[in-house]
Protein backbone atom coordinates (compact mmCIF):
# COMPACT_ATOMS: atom_id res chain seq x y z
CA UNK A 1 0.00 0.00 0.00
CA UNK A 2 1.41 3.37 -0.91
CA UNK A 3 1.50 6.37 1.34
CA UNK A 4 1.34 10.00 0.34
CA UNK A 5 5.12 10.39 0.57
CA UNK A 6 5.83 7.26 -1.49
CA UNK A 7 3.37 8.00 -4.27
CA UNK A 8 1.93 5.22 -6.40
CA UNK A 9 3.55 1.80 -6.57
CA UNK A 10 2.27 -1.00 -8.80
CA UNK A 11 -1.02 0.15 -10.30
CA UNK A 12 -3.47 -2.01 -12.23
CA UNK A 13 -5.99 -0.72 -14.74
CA UNK A 14 -8.79 -3.26 -15.09
CA UNK A 15 -11.46 -3.36 -17.81
CA UNK A 16 -14.73 -5.28 -18.07
CA UNK A 17 -17.51 -5.58 -20.63
CA UNK A 18 -20.09 -8.18 -21.61
CA UNK A 19 -19.78 -10.17 -24.84
CA UNK A 20 -21.79 -9.21 -27.92
CA UNK A 21 -25.37 -10.43 -28.20
CA UNK A 22 -25.76 -13.63 -30.23
CA UNK A 23 -25.28 -13.03 -33.95
CA UNK A 24 -23.32 -9.76 -33.57
CA UNK A 25 -19.57 -9.42 -34.20
CA UNK A 26 -17.38 -9.61 -31.07
CA UNK A 27 -16.84 -6.43 -29.08
CA UNK A 28 -13.14 -5.77 -28.63
CA UNK A 29 -11.84 -3.09 -26.27
CA UNK A 30 -8.23 -2.27 -25.44
CA UNK A 31 -6.46 -0.52 -22.59
CA UNK A 32 -3.77 1.79 -24.00
CA UNK A 33 -1.00 3.63 -22.13
CA UNK A 34 1.13 6.41 -23.63
CA UNK A 35 4.35 7.46 -21.87
CA UNK A 36 5.73 11.00 -22.19
CA UNK A 37 9.22 12.30 -21.50
CA UNK A 38 10.19 14.75 -18.77
CA UNK A 39 11.42 17.14 -21.48
CA UNK A 40 8.11 17.10 -23.40
CA UNK A 41 5.31 15.85 -21.12
CA UNK A 42 2.67 17.09 -23.59
CA UNK A 43 4.58 16.26 -26.78
CA UNK A 44 4.57 12.99 -28.69
CA UNK A 45 4.59 9.80 -26.62
CA UNK A 46 7.97 8.13 -26.24
CA UNK A 47 6.21 4.76 -26.46
CA UNK A 48 2.70 3.32 -26.40
CA UNK A 49 1.69 0.08 -24.69
CA UNK A 50 -1.39 -1.95 -25.71
CA UNK A 51 -2.41 -5.60 -26.04
CA UNK A 52 0.34 -6.45 -28.50
CA UNK A 53 3.26 -4.73 -26.75
CA UNK A 54 4.90 -3.78 -23.47
CA UNK A 55 7.23 -1.01 -22.34
CA UNK A 56 10.91 -1.47 -23.28
CA UNK A 57 11.88 -1.87 -19.59
CA UNK A 58 8.89 -4.07 -18.67
CA UNK A 59 7.36 -1.56 -16.24
CA UNK A 60 4.08 -1.33 -18.21
CA UNK A 61 2.49 -4.48 -19.63
CA UNK A 62 -0.73 -6.33 -20.23
CA UNK A 63 -1.20 -9.19 -17.80
CA UNK A 64 -4.61 -10.15 -19.19
CA UNK A 65 -6.24 -9.49 -22.57
CA UNK A 66 -9.65 -10.28 -24.05
CA UNK A 67 -10.91 -9.85 -27.60
CA UNK A 68 -14.56 -10.53 -26.75
CA UNK A 69 -15.33 -9.66 -23.12
CA UNK A 70 -16.54 -12.52 -21.01
CA UNK A 71 -19.12 -11.15 -18.62
CA UNK A 72 -17.08 -12.57 -15.71
CA UNK A 73 -15.69 -9.37 -14.22
CA UNK A 74 -12.47 -7.68 -15.25
CA UNK A 75 -11.14 -9.51 -18.33
CA UNK A 76 -8.37 -7.13 -19.39
CA UNK A 77 -5.65 -5.85 -17.03
CA UNK A 78 -2.66 -3.55 -17.54
CA UNK A 79 0.04 -3.24 -14.86
CA UNK A 80 2.09 -0.07 -14.38
CA UNK A 81 5.07 -0.21 -12.00
CA UNK A 82 5.66 3.44 -11.20
CA UNK A 83 8.43 2.92 -8.64
CA UNK A 84 10.53 1.27 -11.37
CA UNK A 85 9.70 3.72 -14.17
CA UNK A 86 12.71 5.78 -15.23
CA UNK A 87 12.97 9.42 -14.17
CA UNK A 88 13.21 10.21 -17.91
CA UNK A 89 9.39 9.94 -17.94
CA UNK A 90 7.11 12.51 -16.32
CA UNK A 91 3.65 11.52 -17.50
CA UNK A 92 1.65 8.44 -18.47
CA UNK A 93 -1.86 8.70 -19.95
CA UNK A 94 -4.13 5.64 -19.88
CA UNK A 95 -7.25 5.20 -21.97
CA UNK A 96 -9.59 2.68 -23.56
CA UNK A 97 -10.46 2.30 -27.24
CA UNK A 98 -13.15 0.21 -28.95
CA UNK A 99 -12.12 -1.61 -32.12
CA UNK A 100 -14.48 -0.71 -34.94
CA UNK A 101 -14.20 -3.94 -37.00
CA UNK A 102 -17.91 -4.82 -36.79
CA UNK A 103 -19.25 -1.36 -37.56
CA UNK A 104 -19.39 1.78 -35.45
CA UNK A 105 -19.64 1.14 -31.71
CA UNK A 106 -19.65 3.55 -28.80
CA UNK A 107 -19.41 3.00 -25.06
CA UNK A 108 -23.19 3.46 -24.92
CA UNK A 109 -23.55 0.35 -27.11
CA UNK A 110 -21.76 -1.83 -24.53
CA UNK A 111 -23.35 -3.57 -21.60
CA UNK A 112 -21.78 -3.87 -18.17
CA UNK A 113 -18.66 -1.95 -19.26
CA UNK A 114 -16.40 -0.37 -16.69
CA UNK A 115 -12.87 0.39 -15.62
CA UNK A 116 -11.20 0.18 -12.24
CA UNK A 117 -7.78 1.54 -11.24
CA UNK A 118 -6.16 0.14 -8.09
CA UNK A 119 -2.84 0.43 -6.27
CA UNK A 120 -2.53 -2.82 -4.36
CA UNK A 121 -5.82 -3.13 -2.49
CA UNK A 122 -6.60 0.59 -2.69
CA UNK A 123 -9.20 1.64 -5.25
CA UNK A 124 -8.03 4.84 -6.90
CA UNK A 125 -10.77 5.30 -9.48
CA UNK A 126 -13.80 3.55 -11.00
CA UNK A 127 -15.74 4.53 -14.10
CA UNK A 128 -18.67 3.10 -16.08
CA UNK A 129 -18.15 5.19 -19.29
CA UNK A 130 -21.51 6.96 -18.85
CA UNK A 131 -19.90 10.39 -19.39
CA UNK A 132 -18.46 9.22 -22.73
CA UNK A 133 -21.38 7.07 -23.94
CA UNK A 134 -21.30 8.61 -27.44
CA UNK A 135 -17.52 8.13 -27.84
CA UNK A 136 -15.45 5.32 -29.37
CA UNK A 137 -12.39 5.94 -27.16
CA UNK A 138 -11.69 7.68 -23.86
CA UNK A 139 -8.84 8.64 -21.62
CA UNK A 140 -9.29 7.49 -18.03
CA UNK A 141 -6.39 8.97 -16.09
CA UNK A 142 -3.06 10.64 -16.30
CA UNK A 143 -0.27 9.76 -13.95
CA UNK A 144 2.25 12.52 -13.25
CA UNK A 145 5.29 13.00 -11.06
CA UNK A 146 5.00 15.57 -8.30
CA UNK A 147 7.86 17.84 -7.19
CA UNK A 148 9.33 15.09 -5.00
CA UNK A 149 9.32 12.61 -7.90
CA UNK A 150 6.42 10.54 -6.53
CA UNK A 151 3.68 9.51 -8.97
CA UNK A 152 0.07 10.60 -8.51
CA UNK A 153 -3.16 9.93 -10.41
CA UNK A 154 -5.36 12.60 -11.93
CA UNK A 155 -8.75 11.53 -13.24
CA UNK A 156 -8.99 12.44 -16.94
CA UNK A 157 -12.28 11.23 -18.44
CA UNK A 158 -12.36 12.65 -21.98
CA UNK A 159 -14.16 11.08 -24.94
CA UNK A 160 -12.82 10.76 -28.49
CA UNK A 161 -14.34 9.63 -31.78
CA UNK A 162 -11.35 7.82 -33.21
CA UNK A 163 -10.08 4.33 -33.86
CA UNK A 164 -7.36 2.85 -31.61
CA UNK A 165 -4.47 3.92 -33.89
CA UNK A 166 -5.51 7.57 -34.14
CA UNK A 167 -6.44 7.63 -30.47
CA UNK A 168 -2.86 6.81 -29.43
CA UNK A 169 -1.67 9.97 -31.21
CA UNK A 170 -4.30 12.29 -29.70
CA UNK A 171 -4.94 10.89 -26.22
CA UNK A 172 -2.17 12.82 -24.46
CA UNK A 173 -3.00 16.24 -25.88
CA UNK A 174 -4.14 19.10 -23.73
Amino acid sequence: MSTVSEGLGKVEVRLRWDPSPLGEPPRHLDIIAATYSAEAPYGRPVYVVHYDSRSPDGTINMSRHSRTGQGFGFVEVMSLEFRRLSSAYARVVVGVAIHQDGGPRTFGDLSNAGALIVDGYTELMADDFALVAASTATTLAEFVRDDSGAWELREMIRGFDSDPVLFTAEMGGT
